[in-house]
């Protein structure tokens, strides 16, 4: 195998490569889509799997001024989603942290007596 030939094979492999990215790209764009109904992404994603070329470039002509907005927006959710389960586990002081907290609605008259039992038998079962 010459050089060229190595080359050649290189780069139809690398564009084959990049053209599955392009397709997962656009898929994972119809599916997050918060505006388009199941009908509008059952279309595009018929029309982007029977007209692959024509079906990813009319989508990126049509939708795709917004493709990176719909991303940033799902990594900024996921990126909070993460924190608060970071916060709550870690914030979290357990049974003694809880039963402070119930204490001290019981002093400020927030909850009664009897509710507080009932909160505190719950937190110790």
């Amino acid at each position: 195998m010459s050089l060229l030939e190595l080359f050649w094979t290189s780069l139809w492999i690398f564009l084959f490569i990049a053209w599955i990215w392009v397709i997962i790209g656009v898929m994972g764009d119809v599916f997050r889509s918060d505006d388009m109904g199941g009908g509008a992404k059952a279309f595009w994603t018929l029309f982007i799997i029977i007209v692959p070329w024509l079906g990813v470039l009319v989508y990126l002509i049509a939708r795709g001024g917004g493709m990176a907005e719909r991303q940033a927006q799902a990594a900024a959710q996921a990126e909070a989603a993460t924190r608060r389960y970071i916060q709550e586990a870690a914030g979290s002081g357990g049974t003694a942290d809880e039963l402070a907290k119930l204490a001290s609605l019981k002093d400020s008259g927030v909850i009664s007596e009897a509710e507080f039992n009932a909160q505190k038998a719950k937190l110790l079962i």
